[in-house]
């Protein structure tokens, strides 16, 4: 099979625009790896937990009644959903 001048003329003008795709994709990746670099990781310090129990001057959330502070906190519900936990004698 024999292609005629027209046929060859734009296969040969596909295969370039596809070389050319083909070298922009290439350098468009190589800048990109340039440019795409990891951020440092940032080194977090976390205040000390096992102080952070024994104190709760250091800590905010820690309490160490819990009934007081469902009372305080919840109130009416707390009392409410806790006022006959006694009666199953």
């Amino acid at each position: 099979m024999t292609l005629t001048q027209t046929q060859m003329a734009d296969r040969l003008a596909l295969i370039k625009e596809v070389a050319e795709r083909k070298n922009k994709m290439a350098k468009i990746k190589a800048k990109g790896k340039t440019t795409m670099r990891k951020a440092p990781k940032v080194k977090r310090t976390f205040m000390d937990t096992s102080a952070a129990m024994d104190d709760s001057s250091k800590n905010p959330n820690y309490y160490t009644d819990a009934s007081k502070y469902a009372n305080e906190y919840y109130g009416e519900t707390y009392r409410e959903t806790t006022r006959f936990d006694n009666d199953w004698n």
